[in-house]
């Protein structure tokens, strides 16, 4: 009984217990208010419609499972290229990511139109929202193995193909696996965004309808059954990589180390070489296809969009008029996501009890679909700052208290020994020794927060809110004003991949200064 007691889901039953207690409190505060659903009536809700949102909930799975295969596998493909031809790792990169950072809600209305109404969309979508944070982890695990290891299959005559077989890929185990968790949520998502753009079936359609209804049960419902598939999958994949991985990883999600003696203008010329193979592969895809030029522009279409056609100069004012409204909301929730979640991670190691609470609350959070919390999270909070700004933080918070916290973790133990010699306090040895510990892992969380603050924002501008780049994605996509549509799509695509080399290059200056040893990877 005493060993039942210390079990992890045991430990966090009280304080799973008082936030349903609370949460029923306040829905029945709050009756009549079209904002919150209590678990009672979304109980009744999920009972008396088991047999539709069953169907719906197979259609869901159906394309985020084939989504999730063909994205991991895309991403294992391009981390073992990245490994094997080093030569590559800057261009795959930076195409992964501007692949990334395309707003699924510009993106998925595109695809219906290429695929019709069929699952294809939807599992492209799913496929597109989990491939990078397979890719950014798996490259670091392919690489986490010690030189001596290398050198002795070269002792043996083997190649590169040899060690990455025998060495490089039992070491990147644990951080295949940890992929694995952070992209089922991810998966689920994108075949939700996928079924808002026009499909027959699944819970993104169900969602549609029960937000134009106002039919608040059934919207929580479709999250709540959303969210508990996420985070079974979630915790499923955790015991895979328990089971297989005698040790987690050095540190999770770190990111290679970035290189710091190259120039800004040897990094420009780069960064130019890779936008013009970017240009190059979106003319060769449309040409070979031989796509409608009606919906599918090519780079000439846009450029004259913007800069030789004849509303070329309003076409650019609106454009930009929108991506700085876009802007003001998402710096600040991509800001207080990333401070939010260190200063939680924090806070358990201080106080290690808060674990057993917050750590499955925020798992729940991060796990319900943005496009069903961000309607109630504006109709609760408005459609102003607050309301985004709060979007953006929750979509950003969870990865960022999960990375943090597993760097927090990863503090050498002879270092924590010599504080402990010293009677140090706790909060002394996470200011001196555990935050140096922690920046590899809160720069990598920031660098994935980029692409999770776009998402974020560009859906509550898409379903709440109504202004910004994402109202005109989902306007001009809804008009049919394609050149419009695509030259936005250009735009947050150009804008998060200099905000990622932005960070890319603070981190490793933060990095040389306050831990050396940590950036030298």
């Amino acid at each position: 009984m005493r060993r039942f007691a210390t079990f992890p889901a045991v430990k966090a039953l009280p304080g799973l217990l008082a936030v349903v207690v609370l949460w029923e409190i306040a829905a029945r505060l709050n009756a009549g208010s079209f904002v919150l659903a209590g678990p009672g009536a979304i109980a009744v809700y999920l009972w008396d419609n088991a047999g539709l949102l069953g169907r719906a909930l197979a259609a869901s799975l159906h394309s985020a499972a084939w989504g999730f295969l063909w994205g991991n596998l895309a991403a294992m493909a391009l981390a073992v290229t990245v490994v094997l031809v080093p030569r590559s790792e800057r261009l795959i990169g930076t195409l992964a990511l501007i692949v990334f950072c395309l707003p699924l809600v510009a993106t998925g209305p595109i695809l219906r139109v290429l695929f019709g109404t069929g699952a294809g969309p939807q599992i492209t979508l799913a496929a597109l929202a989990v491939y990078y944070t397979t890719f950014l982890p798996l490259v670091v695990g392919l690489r986490a193995v010690p030189r001596g290891w290398l050198d002795l299959v070269e002792i043996h005559g083997r190649g590169r193909l040899s060690q990455m077989i025998h060495v490089r890929a039992p070491a990147a185990l644990p951080y295949l696996l940890a992929g694995f968790q952070i992209a089922a949520p991810a998966a689920v998502l994108g075949a939700l965004v996928g079924e808002f753009t026009g499909a027959e079936r699944g819970l993104g359609v169900l969602t549609v309808r029960a937000m134009r209804a106002m039919d608040v049960n059934a919207t929580w419902a479709v999250a709540i059954l959303a969210a508990t598939v996420s985070i079974a999958a979630y915790g499923a994949l955790g015991l895979l990589a328990r089971r297989l991985s005698r040790a987690g990883p050095a540190l999770l999600l770190a990111p290679p180390g970035v290189p710091t003696d190259r120039s800004l203008w040897s990094g420009g010329l780069s960064m130019a070489g890779v936008g013009l193979v970017a240009v190059v592969l979106w003319q060769g895809v449309m040409d070979l296809f031989d796509l409608n030029t009606f919906f599918a522009k090519r780079p000439g279409d846009v450029f004259a969009f913007l800069f030789t056609g004849p509303d070329a100069a309003a076409n650019r004012a609106v454009l930009f008029a929108a991506c700085g409204e876009t802007l003001t909301f998402a710096l600040p929730g991509y800001l207080v996501g990333l401070l939010l979640g260190a200063a939680l991670a924090c806070a358990i190691v201080l106080v290690p009890g808060l674990a057993h609470t917050a750590l499955p609350v925020s798992v729940a959070l991060r796990s319900i679909p943005i496009i069903t919390t961000a309607p109630l999270i504006v109709l609760a909070l408005g459609r102003g700052a607050t309301g985004t700004i709060t979007i953006v933080a929750v979509m950003i918070f969870f990865p960022t208290l999960v990375t943090c916290l597993q760097g927090l973790r990863q503090t050498p133990g002879q270092i924590i020994d010599i504080f402990d010699t010293y009677a140090a306090g706790r909060w002394r040895v996470l200011t001196l020794a555990r935050l140096p510990a922690m920046l590899p892992a809160f720069f990598a969380s920031a660098r994935m927060a980029i692409p999770a603050a776009i998402l974020a924002v560009t859906t509550a501008e898409w379903l709440a809110t109504g202004k910004g780049i994402g109202a005109l994605m989902a306007l001009t996509a809804s008009t049919s004003a394609y050149g419009m549509l695509w030259s936005a799509v250009l735009l947050v695509a150009l804008a998060a991949a200099l905000a990622y080399g932005a960070v890319a290059r603070i981190e490793a200056r933060v990095l040389a200064v306050f831990a050396p040893e940590q950036g030298a990877r």
